[in-house]
């Protein structure tokens, strides 16, 4: 895979770049300085991630962006044009609140595991972007804020997001105060898994893609969807729902293949059934 970000070379107006190669799809945000949520950049994304879903040829995606900014959250021009309509902007506002919801939504339902590659700034929904993929790697430099508390905005969307990745406390401590925390501290509160130098940004979340693209397509989709499935549930039917689930992955065929490569001490190779 090529080391150059994709969006050099792309077209300016893309506003979401997308680049595969072996079975990491690389979806670059590319509309900075902001690479703002704006119903223009959610109708890209996720017609993109709807691609991703179906195709085989993707077994993990990695969503990045172009600039110093990660993602500034939802363009506040945008809305703030809507507030001549007739309904003062409410019809719009809803529009942009239940799209970016659903574009949420459809990152945790994905049946193949999403990554965060962010270096810069992740704001508003830009963190709540963050949040909901299954892993984020960050620059050192990177930081995070959830500052709609200072413009008289709660930022009660990015709130679902963020506060299941990150502690009770800490969540409120990010709503409540609007400031800006630096990557230790959101590793602290568990916005990220990991942070490296900018230089090895691609290296690292290549490393970690190509990781996961290596196992079954099939066991992968199984497992992302009981995490958040058992995870809002009382502790005994999470264990009675995971038995379950447990007891269907066995009767698979790459659970057969896989038990059978290891008592074997051989690779497994995957049919993805």
């Amino acid at each position: 895979m090529s080391e150059a970000p994709a969006a050099q070379d792309a077209d300016q107006d893309v506003l979401v770049v997308r680049q595969l190669s072996d079975g990491i799809l690389r979806l670059t945000l590319n509309n900075p300085p902001a690479n703002a949520l704006s119903i223009a950049m959610m109708d890209a994304l996720q017609a993109a991630l709807d691609d991703a879903g179906s195709d085989g040829d993707v077994r993990v995606v990695v969503i990045a962006a172009a600039g110093k900014v990660f993602s500034a959250g939802h363009d506040l021009k945008e809305l703030t044009a809507h507030r001549s309509d007739k309904d003062r902007g409410r019809a719009f506002f809803e529009q942009t609140m239940r799209q970016c919801s659903e574009l949420m939504m459809t990152i945790t339902r994905l049946p193949k595991p999403v990554i965060a590659e962010v270096d810069g700034l992740a704001t508003a929904a830009g963190c709540q972007l963050v949040a909901t993929c299954d892993l984020a790697i960050c620059t050192d430099t990177s930081t995070f804020c959830t500052p709609g508390v200072n413009i008289g905005l709660f930022c009660s969307t990015p709130m679902v997001a963020v506060s299941r990745a990150a502690h009770r406390k800490q969540a409120m401590e990010m709503l409540l105060t609007g400031e800006t925390i630096d990557a230790s501290t959101a590793k602290e509160f568990g916005l990220v898994n990991r942070i490296v130098p900018r230089e090895y940004l691609r290296t690292v979340s290549d490393k970690y893609a190509s990781s996961i693209a290596s196992k079954s397509a099939l066991t992968l989709k199984i497992g992302k969807e009981a995490f958040y499935q058992q995870i809002e549930r009382p502790l005994a039917e999470a264990y009675d729902y995971t038995a379950w689930v447990m007891t269907e992955n066995m009767l698979a065929r790459d659970a057969e293949e896989g038990i059978s490569a290891f008592l074997e001490k051989r690779d497994p190779k995957w049919s993805d059934r």
